[in-house]
């Protein structure tokens, strides 16, 4: 059963009602008193809603009452929005000065007496019917619990040692390499206290065999000549101190002589002295190998309590600790984290036969084999989920049951409590509540999307998921923090961070997970879709000959329309003006891929929209004056729609846009487009063939990321109005000068900008070296990128002093044959790709080449082969194995741009 979202959009909604903002502007139109009493009924129905969710499946109703919570607080919320678009609104029509708009903004349905009778009326209604539901609550006999949002639920069963190593398939290798690090000394030698208790943390996602191979080195025969005592413990209940204490005390006894098993004492009402005192007894003078197995806890303090307890053991002790968290892992680990990977396709489809048939059975039906080899294709290597598809086919031989086994997402099966979606799911709910919440909207995505940092923030932002610690932090900051803990948690794979955003996939299973916990929530529609639920908050379509408007929700409740995959789009205009009329709450209206000519004026009805993508609409040519009404619209983008012939006149009235990308016909932009824009942190410019004049002379002082593509007639960028830059993208510019204009020094350029990605590529003239402004960016430049640079022949000295930088990638310069010496100071890089360069491949050779003492620190170092001139350039996501694992530039494709910023 999917999960419910009702405390985080409480929660969120509480924030609102109780923020100064929302306390003014409801004393301004008089609805203060009722706004006060719906935060005070929500406020106690809060402290209900954890007992409801844990008791939802027990009790009869309780689903329902849920629900309808939810459903108010969403409409609560649409109702608070109206407070911001009106503000917004207001805004625009006073800094115009114009009589007109006054004289229109009067007559109509937003001047502040209709817009005073509207909001009353509004929140009335949602006063009575959340007291409605406050009072239908109590037939449940909730309990108030805390209101720590995180819901801890029941944990996987203890583990224990045993283990029949026949039974397990293809992690020889695996058990070599840990049997190898317990052998190794302390990586900082030997010594007493700390240096003497090693910790080898094994890392992984849940259901990858974690356990499984830490009982394979547990239970292999050297670790008992190695070791004089082995301790197992599970841990993966809650991080209790004393607890802990007692099992390793037993774990002790347990492996100890039988002579001694006589004399064990009955410890469990020892007190915490007494208990240190054994436990210190027990280990003083023991090299002892100690397994703490499946461990969640993230509180180093009790870490360093824990590790204080035991490392009173012989000198060469060691410790195993399993986690499905690299920040755990991380934090424990005296060695590097040891990421178990997935198993080999020959190993799974093995495992898999092994689970699905009795042991020669499955000569009998090769047919059945042939399927079971697609079958594993979708467990990705995670030895769980094989058995778990494996087992649910034992003994079946119809071949139907195959194919719909086949055929079936995961999320889709039935599942007992062993199997892989429970396994996961422990992990998902460990999760703060707000992260799970944003991690259901994944599932819109088909498997294998590439993400990017940027990308999922725009939803996140506009879906109000983000929830600042602090008034001053930034939204994409917080949704870094998000991205990083679920990357820390294994849920995210190929993750590259590039400095100022970071690109990553979902495991596939990981995206049946988010499919399972999203389902009444979320739907991805396709061809072989027949019913939406009314209840459907988000959709997004990912195959053309979808789009039955029968098939559709005919409910408000819709908030998010997407077209993730490239190439597939909306070609009815009809639809979309159902849609505009319809779900008149939108936050997020993605049409890119499409082909519609305009957008229809009623989109102006949209007044809670964020985002709005047209990128790379083959036939659009302008759009309606009314789009400039959408004062709260945060993404607007053009990129890609080659027949676009000019912008609004008065786009500047859209003062909340964070993020615009242009594709225009036009050669000047009127400075009205941007002197509004205070709020504007990305621009872009693509296929803008006769633009010549970027901005002329607004001061765009909030602007963090520029990009340029494509705009051959373009001759300069106005370093010197974007006092805030941070990434600028370059790319195919054949008219471009990067040198600052004749009539502007850079005097002090370390205040001009705060650059920390550049990324410059193809035809861009006379480029035989870096603009002198690079030295200006030196201190805080991360990632650098310099493909096709086809005259680049030398690096600036500054280089050596770029302290900062992560990220040097280097494809298609052929004349490029020197680095500046000193490149061995630049400590922070570990990340080096040199390629499509012969002379300087040549002299970066591992080993023999010149260059190699000056980059040999680097951990992740990529040098092509001497001698080739063109760059192997892959398409992003697509894995190709590297000397040294690090893969080529993400934007090699440049074709990807607008779908990874």
């Amino acid at each position: 059963m999917a999960e419910s979202f009702v405390f985080d959009i409480a929660d969120s909604l509480l924030g609102k009602l109780a923020s100064y903002a929302y306390q003014e502007a409801s004393k301004a139109y008089g609805v203060y008193e009722d706004l006060q009493e719906i935060k005070d009924t929500l406020s106690i129905v809060r402290g209900l809603l954890l007992d409801a969710e844990e008791k939802k499946d027990q009790k009869h109703g309780l689903r329902e009452w849920l629900r309808q919570i939810q459903n108010i607080c969403t409409n609560a919320e649409d109702v608070l929005d109206g407070f911001e678009c009106q503000k917004m609104h207001k805004q625009v029509v006073e800094a115009s000065g114009s009589t007109r708009m006054k004289v229109q903004h009067f007559f109509s349905s937003s001047n502040s007496l209709a817009f005073r009778f509207k909001m009353a009326r509004q929140i009335k209604d949602i006063k009575g019917r959340l007291d409605k539901v406050a009072a239908d609550g109590a037939k449940f006999s909730l309990a108030t619990m805390s209101l720590d949002p995180g819901i801890i639920v029941q944990r996987r069963e203890i583990t224990h040692s045993h283990i029949d190593s026949l039974d397990v398939i293809g992690r020889e290798n695996e058990r070599e390499e840990i049997v190898k690090l317990l052998m190794q000394p302390h990586p900082q030698g030997d010594g007493v206290g700390d240096k003497s208790l090693c910790v080898i943390p094994i890392v992984g996602i849940g259901g990858l065999g974690k356990t499984t191979l830490a009982k394979l080195v547990f239970n292999d025969k050297r670790m008992d000549q190695l070791f004089q005592l082995k301790m197992w413990v599970c841990i993966s209940d809650d991080f209790d101190i004393r607890q802990i204490m007692i099992k390793i005390i037993n774990s002790a006894s347990a492996s100890a002589p039988t002579t001694a098993l006589a004399h064990q004492e009955n410890i469990s009402n020892f007190d915490i002295e007494q208990l240190q005192s054994r436990l210190r007894y027990k280990l003083s003078g023991q090299k002892f190998l100690l397994v703490l197995d499946d461990i969640w806890n993230d509180d180093r303090a009790k870490w360093l309590q824990l590790k204080d307890l035991i490392k009173g053991g012989a000198i060469g002790s060691k410790i195993i600790a399993t986690t499905r968290s690299n920040s755990i892992a991380t934090m424990m680990g005296t060695f590097p984290s040891y990421v178990l990977e997935g198993l080999s396709p020959q190993n799974c489809l093995s495992l898999f036969v092994k689970w699905a048939f009795k042991d020669g059975e499955e000569e009998k039906y090769p047919n059945l084999v042939e399927i079971g080899k697609e079958i594993v294709r979708k467990c990705r290597g995670v030895p769980l989920a094989v058995r778990t598809l494996g087992s649910s086919l034992f003994s079946k031989f119809d071949l139907n049951k195959w194919i719909f086994v086949r055929d079936s997402e995961i999320w889709n099966l039935k599942q007992n409590k062993d199997d892989i979606l429970p396994a996961l799911k422990l992990s998902y709910d460990q999760m703060p509540s707000h992260l799970r919440h944003c991690f259901t909207y994944f599932s819109l995505y088909p498997k294998d999307f590439g993400f990017t940092s940027v990308q999922i923030t725009k939803l996140w932002v506009a879906l109000g998921l983000l929830q600042p610690q602090d008034g001053n932090q930034k939204l994409e900051n917080i949704a870094r923090d998000y991205i990083d803990e679920l990357h820390s948690r294994s849920f995210l794979q190929e993750f590259e961070d590039f400095g100022h955003f970071y690109y990553f996939k979902v495991h596939d299973l990981v995206h049946d997970l988010a499919l399972y916990v999203a389902n009444d929530e979320c739907v991805v529609v396709d061809t072989h879709t027949r019913n939406i639920s009314e209840q459907v908050r988000h959709f997004s379509i990912v195959e053309n000959g979808s789009l039955d408007s029968a098939l559709f929700p005919k409910s408000t409740s819709v908030r998010t329309i997407l077209f993730p995959i490239e190439g597939v789009g909306l070609e009815s205009e009809s639809m979309l003006d159902t849609w505009v009329l319809r779900y008149k709450y939108l936050r997020i209206l993605d049409l890119s891929d499409s082909s519609f000519e305009t957008l229809p004026n009623s989109i102006t009805k949209l007044k809670h929209l964020r985002v709005l993508n047209l990128s790379n609409n083959c036939k659009i040519k302008r759009l309606p004056h009314s789009i400039c009404n959408l004062q709260i619209l945060q993404v607007l983008s053009l990129s890609g729609c080659m027949q676009f012939e000019s912008l609004p006149k008065e786009l500047g009235k859209l003062i909340s846009l964070r993020q615009l990308y242009i594709t225009t016909k036009q050669s000047v932009l009127s400075q009205n487009v941007f002197a509004n824009l205070t709020n504007l942190q990305t621009l872009s410019f693509e296929y803008c063939d006769s633009l010549e004049l970027l901005f002329d002379g607004v001061q765009l002082t909030s602007l963090e990321t520029l990009i340029v593509r494509s705009c051959g007639s373009l001759q300069s960028l106005p370093s010197y109005i974007l006092p805030r830059l941070e990434a600028l993208l370059v790319i195919d510019c054949k008219s471009l000068d990067l040198s600052p204009p004749e009539n502007h020094t850079l005097q002090n350029p370390t205040r001009i900008w705060k650059m920390t990605f550049l990324h410059l590529q193809n035809k861009i003239p006379w480029l035989w070296t870096l603009p002198e402004w690079i030295e200006g960016v030196a201190e805080t430049l991360q990632t650098l990128i310099l493909i096709n640079l086809y005259e680049l022949s030398k690096l600036p000295e500054c280089l050596t002093r770029m302290t900062r930088l992560k990220m040097l990638h280097i494809a298609g310069c052929p004349r490029l044959d020197y680095l500046p010496s000193g490149m061995q100071h630049l400590t922070a890089l570990d990340d080096l790709t040199i390629n499509g360069c012969p002379d300087l491949c040549r002299q970066c050779q591992p080993h023999s080449g010149e260059y190699w003492p000056m980059i040999s620190h680097i951990k992740g170092v990529s040098i092509g082969e001497p001698g080739v001139e063109e760059p192997s350039i892959r398409e992003p996501g697509v894995e190709e194995p590297q000397e040294g694992g690090v893969s080529e530039s993400l934007f090699s494709n440049t074709d990807q741009l607008p779908y990874l910023w």
